[in-house]
């Protein structure tokens, strides 16, 4: 129930969605829970976790999205740059980023159901989502799109090799790939 409560919390922080009612013409998807506990390395339960994920397998395209595509490293990338970190004694560091896909901004115009235990003034309301959400079709693209636009501002440049790769030119280079939802970041420590 308390990992409920975060997960909505972070969800509104966040500004995910807007409550309102649905348009006639509109066909919203569900949504539901999944749970998860996080344990020690003894095996004990260190929390809970929940997440709300959309149900996305209903979405249709053209209309709930248009594009899913979104690069990915490939394992040869992240096996190279690991070898010339290893070879060059950079510093290696891995960066898990929480809640990463939320973080994508949405264009299409998607509905969701009100999340279970959501409660709203009025009956029949939906929630119309401003940010991805876990199991969106378009959630990876969104995300990669939000990580690429605002690596570009820092001026980092694409791989020519691979996109999901990131070069910011210094000296030595900083290199940043990204797979999945983890960041692989290579640097030179002096």
């Amino acid at each position: 129930m308390k990992a409920m409560e975060m997960e909505i919390k972070a969800l509104e922080v966040n500004k995910t969605w807007e409550i309102m009612d649905l348009s006639p013409k509109k066909m919203p998807i569900g949504c539901k829970w999944v749970y998860k506990s996080k344990q020690r390395a003894n095996g004990d339960i260190k929390r809970y976790k929940a997440r709300l994920v959309a149900k996305g397998y209903t979405q249709r395209e053209g209309i709930d999205y248009m594009e899913t595509y979104s690069p990915v490293a490939r394992l040869t990338t992240i096996r190279s740059i690991l070898a010339i970190a290893s070879i060059m004694d950079w510093h290696q560091e891995q960066l898990d980023v929480n809640n990463a896909f939320l973080h994508g901004d949405l264009q299409e115009e998607v509905y969701m159901e009100l999340p279970p235990r959501v409660i709203t003034k009025k009956s029949h309301q939906v929630c119309q989502l401003t940010k991805s959400l876990y199991g969106l079709k378009q959630a990876s693209k969104q995300w990669y799109n939000k990580l690429t636009s605002f690596l570009l501002t820092i001026n980092f440049v694409h791989s020519k090799a691979d996109s999901s790769m990131f070069i910011k030119k210094l000296k030595p280079p900083l290199w940043l790939s990204s797979y999945m939802l983890m960041i692989f970041l290579l640097l030179k420590i002096i």
